[in-house]
């Protein structure tokens, strides 16, 4: 079943946050940043938890920190409301499948982060926090793509949300847990500067694999996502 997905159209209201949480074998870090959208008819604080790595080195993040970012899913965006928008579900943009769509076009290749050692040195949580940093004193609007907390206002997983190989993130189709593999729930964060291109952050990790059948999990011939991945399933039929 499907988690509630889709994107915060918001406003940076405080200075990026880097924090850690332990998973198993590994320590995950996300920047942490309060947005503020209205929420159910008044103004609320959302939290958003970006991830920006590990201190693992097998387990890495891929990225991608586009600056002159362009496609014409951002019309959309641009028209929408401020706020919350759910499109849990929904199976085209501009819900986001980075293998389903070709919103990775021309955004350059895929780097790995850096091992991160809690330090704010590191790419590219240094580069990030600068990003949300200059939207935060220009008011840009900022639209940050992941599945909504089950507690309180927040957003997070925001990163590809499928692909992962671990019993606890497969997908049965039936179990509702929070954070399972499934299609057309990929994270980012979408900045518009108010200029003719637009700023764009684009995660995976490095274990999770590709291509994924109708439910987000790894097929059997699934490999690491690489730069040639991007998009390889928009033009079947999924």
């Amino acid at each position: 079943m499907a988690l509630t997905y889709g994107f915060l159209k918001c406003k940076v209201t405080s200075v990026p946050v880097l924090r850690s949480s332990r998973k198993k074998n590994e320590i995950q870090y996300h920047l942490h940043t309060d947005c503020s959208a209205p929420s159910d008819g008044g103004t609320g604080i959302w939290d958003a938890a970006i991830n920006v790595g590990t201190n693992d080195a097998d387990d890495l993040l891929k990225y991608k920190l586009a600056f002159d970012y362009n496609h014409p899913a951002l019309v959309t965006l641009k028209q929408a409301r401020a706020g919350f928008s759910d499109l849990t579900g929904t199976s085209v943009l501009p819900a986001l499948d980075f293998l389903r769509s070709d919103i990775l076009k021309a955004t350059g290749p895929w780097r790995n982060s850096d091992v991160m050692d809690g330090s704010e040195s590191p790419e590219p949580l240094a580069t990030l926090k600068r990003l949300l940093q200059k939207a935060q004193s220009g008011h840009a609007d900022v639209y940050i793509f992941g599945r909504t907390y089950t507690d309180g206002l927040g957003i997070h997983d925001v990163h590809m949300n499928q692909g992962s190989t671990s019993s606890a993130f497969f997908n049965d189709g039936r179990d509702d847990h929070n954070d399972h593999n499934d299609i057309w729930q990929d994270g980012a964060v979408l900045v518009d500067f108010d200029e003719p291109q637009w700023a764009a952050y684009f995660t995976a990790f490095t274990q999770q694999l590709i291509p994924t059948d109708d439910l987000g999990n790894p097929l059997g011939d699934s490999h690491g996502i690489q730069d040639a991945d991007d998009g390889l399933l928009a033009d079947k039929n999924h």
